[in-house]
């Protein structure tokens, strides 16, 4: 006779509860069954935005030695030293996936993976410093304030101070952008040209459109990610609409209006194809940055090689004292 409170035939299978685990909207952790599908999803995303979040110290870094004042120095070599700090959660997170940092930080010096590609555009100005933190890292509060939900356990907790870091960052630009646009002619023209320029990539960040995104599907099912690239794009075009109205600036869309039957700013397309040249690795600055990037781990190699002895050693000590 059938045992009417029997699980179903598959129940317990590893495929069945990685499933009801996501069907229930419950974290992954590292010990966990997992498809090889979603493993791969989960590297490629935290790698590249490990990636992106260290490429990311360039552009700004490249100001700290030029800010205008001990206080902008101190806020600027603060944010820096975040985004490294950010790099490390992430490498960190991709580790529990059995990713080896050593192998995605040269995956990264060889063109095999990728990073955002807003990183590859110049800082003209100190305007430019302003208008990353609150153009760059607004969109990043778009995109990872919903990853602090992500499916998968460590990448999620990481996402938590991180994003509480990322908008303190977009605070700081937008005061900085504040202070300028109250001084002279020439600080507000310094302003609107940086908005000029970082607008239309800023829009790109959020990854191609829905339509010619290959992995969204997919990671939204799988709930890595919750929201698709055009959804989240719409949200910082809707966030940033009123900022700019406030901070006394134009955004450079012609199309760019309110939508009463929408509820929403339309606005105009970016170039798609800008975007793919970028991401191919033919932007402003590509070369530059992944130069800098390379130069940085070969020369840190010494630091490495030490920090692996000494931890040898100290593991010895631990073993010959417990043997004691």
């Amino acid at each position: 006779m059938n045992n009417p409170t029997a699980a179903p035939p598959g129940q317990y299978a590893p495929e069945a509860v990685f499933e009801n685990t996501i069907a229930r909207d419950q974290r992954i952790e590292p010990r966990d069954w997992m498809p090889d599908a979603y493993r791969a999803t989960l590297v490629r995303q935290i790698a590249q935005h490990a990636h992106s979040e260290v490429i990311g110290m360039q552009p700004e870094g490249e100001w700290i030695t030029r800010a205008p004042s001990l206080r902008r120095k101190a806020i600027l070599f603060a944010k820096v030293q975040d985004e490294a700090g950010h790099g490390l959660y992430l490498y960190s997170a991709a580790e529990t996936l059995g990713a080896d940092r050593t192998e995605l930080t040269e995956r990264l010096i060889d063109g095999r993976q990728k990073y955002s590609s807003i990183f590859n555009y110049p800082t003209r100005t100190f305007a430019d410093v302003g208008v990353i933190g609150w153009f760059v890292d607004g969109a990043a509060i778009c995109n990872q304030v919903p990853l602090c939900r992500t499916s998968y356990g460590p990448y999620g907790r990481a996402m938590v101070r991180v994003c509480k870091e990322e908008s303190f960052h977009q605070r700081q630009g937008y005061e900085l952008l504040l202070t300028m646009m109250r001084g002279t002619d020439e600080q507000r023209a310094m302003v609107q040209d940086a908005v000029d320029r970082w607008w239309w990539p800023s829009l790109m960040m959020f990854g191609p459109p829905d339509d010619d995104s290959p992995n969204s599907a997919r990671s939204i099912a799988w709930r890595i990610k919750r929201h698709s690239n055009d959804v989240l794009r719409q949200r910082f075009v809707d966030m940033t609409v009123p900022q700019a109205e406030k901070l006394g600036v134009t955004l450079p869309d012609p199309g760019l209006r309110w939508n009463e039957e929408r509820g929403h700013h339309d606005f105009s397309a970016p170039d798609w194809d800008e975007l793919k040249r970028v991401v191919s690795g033919d932007g402003p600055c590509n070369a530059e940055r992944i130069a800098r990037r390379r130069a940085a781990h070969e020369e840190g190699a010494w630091v490495r090689r030490a920090a692996a002895v000494h931890a040898a050693k100290r593991t010895a000590r631990l073993q010959e004292g417990a043997a004691a």
